[in-house]
């Protein structure tokens, strides 16, 4: 596979840029790889782990250069990071960002862009719970929908920016801004939330049953620990800066879950089967599209 950016810059080093980078480094799509994150902790463990040719000690060092460069932080942080690089970037540079809420990543790096660089929005739609340098694998991406936010941006460059995330093993699909933080939060943000709630509720009971909660979790359960041990940062942000549309769609998972609490209030059988088959359904959906199972674990740390 061909080069597609000579050189590359990831602004933070955590599961998604270190992933991409062995991405890169799999499919050949880059030329040179530079990184950079706020702690030393992360830069150190890169150097060891060697997924960017450079590791640089401030971000203007890394995006030196650069033709893409990713903006690979919490989304309330990127705004600040933005202005720290504008005046680094070189002229017909291409920024993307790889966040779940593009609305207000939009509001944050917009008033920063240089006129002669260009912004794409874009969302890889993968992850896993674990976080850090050491939790990227290259086959992370393989399969998975990366949405793509074009706004105003030069069709041509958007068309690199699919080439590329294509060359990383994603499918790519085109969304406006607010449609795509509307479905983010009914396939993402939503059921991050319910996790959260559902782990804090049994947290409560298992101090009162003296930890059966989770001596005898059943695999439901382990779903919902492994959702809530993502990074707390990220979606602390993620639900600050998608609040109307996470809003929106919790009022109406709040009245659907009222109509099941009365249905088997009710002892309404009828109801609660009808339910329980249509949304079988969704699931059979998930499996005949090829995206019910987890990336693989290669390359991925334990701790």
């Amino acid at each position: 596979m061909s080069i597609i950016y000579d050189r590359v810059a990831l602004i933070g080093l955590g599961l998604i840029a270190g992933s991409m980078a062995w991405a890169m480094k799999r499919n050949g799509v880059a030329g040179t790889i530079s990184g950079f994150a706020q702690s030393q902790a992360s830069r150190d463990v890169t150097r060891d782990l060697g997924f960017c040719d450079i590791v640089c000690d401030s971000a203007l060092d890394a995006v030196k250069d650069a033709d893409l460069i990713v903006l690979a932080v919490p989304v309330g942080a990127i705004g600040a990071v933005m202005k720290d690089i504008a005046k680094g970037l070189k002229p017909g540079a291409t920024v993307i960002d790889v966040g779940s809420v593009k609305r207000d990543v939009f509001n944050a790096v917009m008033p920063h862009l240089p006129s002669d660089v260009h912004f794409v929005g874009t969302h890889p739609m993968a992850g896993t719970e674990h976080s850090g340098p050491k939790s990227g694998f290259a086959e992370l991406f393989d399969n998975r929908w990366c949405l793509i936010v074009p706004d105003k941006a030069d069709p041509q460059v958007v068309a690199r920016v699919e080439e590329y995330w294509h060359a990383l093993g994603s499918m790519t699909d085109q969304m406006d801004i607010d449609h795509h933080d509307r479905v983010c939060a009914v396939v993402s943000h939503i059921p991050h939330l319910i996790a959260y709630t559902m782990v804090g509720v049994a947290d409560d009971l298992r101090k009162v049953t003296d930890s059966e909660v989770i001596k005898y979790s059943a695999a439901g359960f382990r779903d919902f620990t492994r959702i809530a041990a993502s990074d707390p940062t990220m979606w602390r942000d993620v639900f600050m800066t998608n609040k109307d549309a996470t809003l929106e769609i919790l009022g109406r998972f709040t009245e659907e879950l009222f109509a099941l609490q009365r249905a088997i209030r009710k002892g309404d059988g009828d109801h609660l089967f009808d339910y329980f088959t249509r949304t079988r359904a969704v699931r059979r959906g998930i499996i005949e599209a090829g995206q019910d199972t987890d990336a693989p674990n290669f390359g991925r740390s334990k701790t």
